[in-house]
């Protein structure tokens, strides 16, 4: 599936400004989100790419290349040339590829460089509304006694909605089947429908169908309860001491790229995801703006990667 959009239109986006003169970038600047459009990933790379046109003096234009679970996409941006005019938008799930997938053709820790880390938010835990169960107790011990009629939906292998689902089992003993889809709209669409039945995702995607009554909201996996839904209990507050779960996003290039240009990206995206409007947009929407240097972004994910994947290994995850 391929789509692409100029960023701009419905007075979301500033118009591009014109191309810098002489040096990088001298043209347009692609930016490859490896899911589909209606996602947090995808809002939030979009967010990014509008940092980047603004600061940067160039178009970027966004093109949703889905497939394999994120690897068509990462793969485009690995075989683009390393001048810094292909860029990848995506989010925690990307670094966790090999460990989550069999035979991913490139290592997506050593063979990309993160530009920047830009937001952090937490995940929800929803349900279909068909479902008769109203808490995490409930619900674990329905699913405890009758686990064929359960399912994990997620967005796709190795993203914090699945590291959560895979959390949720091994501390409750729920064993519930986890289910992986091509992106985060049409797992919430079939656990609305009731073809599935429970969701980890963030809080983008899942507060407004919870709102809109397509979602029952269960809890949230954070340390405090969040004022965009003081009615939500944290997954402790049900049951589950120390849960917090978040999904992060940022935007890598392939390694290779001049110095001085992944220097540029990252003080365009540090600074950008730091104005008062960008932070109060964020906060709003129930994220966290994320300012690091690219060494910072490198140690984090490396990090994080060797404690998710310890994470599987204690659930005995094998990959698909």
């Amino acid at each position: 599936m391929r789509r692409r959009h100029l960023l701009g239109g419905a007075g979301a986006l500033l118009a591009a400004p014109a191309l810098a003169q002489g040096g990088f970038p001298a043209r347009n600047i692609r930016m490859i989100v490896p899911y589909p459009p209606g996602g947090a990933t995808d809002a939030m790379s979009r967010l990014a790419a509008q940092k980047i046109q603004e600061r940067l003096g160039a178009t970027v234009v966004v093109e949703n290349r889905s497939g394999a679970n994120g690897q068509v996409g990462s793969q485009a941006v690995l075989q683009a040339p390393a001048d810094g005019y292909t860029i990848l938008g995506s989010a925690s799930i990307h670094p966790m590829a090999r460990h989550v997938m069999r035979n991913v053709p490139y290592d997506p820790v050593t063979e990309f460089v993160p530009l920047a880390r830009t937001a952090r938010g937490p995940l929800v835990l929803v349900m279909s509304p068909q479902r008769q169960q109203r808490t995490i107790p409930e619900v674990i011990e329905a699913a405890k006694r009758e686990p064929a009629r359960w399912s994990f939906a997620t967005s796709s292998l190795g993203a914090a909605g699945h590291l959560g689902a895979i959390e949720f089992n091994r501390v409750t003993g729920a064993n519930i089947e986890i289910v992986g889809y091509r992106g985060t709209a049409p797992a919430l669409t079939d656990v609305a429908a009731g073809n599935a039945h429970l969701m980890f995702d963030p809080v983008l995607a899942t507060l407004p169908m919870v709102r809109g009554g397509q979602l029952r909201g269960l809890g949230i996996a954070t340390a405090q309860r969040t004022a965009l839904a003081p009615d939500l209990p944290t997954m402790a507050e049900a049951g589950l001491p120390g849960f917090e779960f978040y999904s992060w996003y940022g935007v890598w290039t392939p390694r290779g790229v001049p110095a001085e240009i992944v220097a540029r990206y990252n003080a365009a995206l540090v600074e950008g995801m730091r104005e008062p409007a960008v932070v109060e947009r964020l906060t709003g929407l129930g994220f966290e703006p994320v300012a690091e240097t690219v060494e910072q972004a490198e140690r984090f994910i490396r990090e994080d990667v060797a404690r998710n994947a310890a994470l599987l290994r204690l659930a005995n995850f094998q990959p698909e």
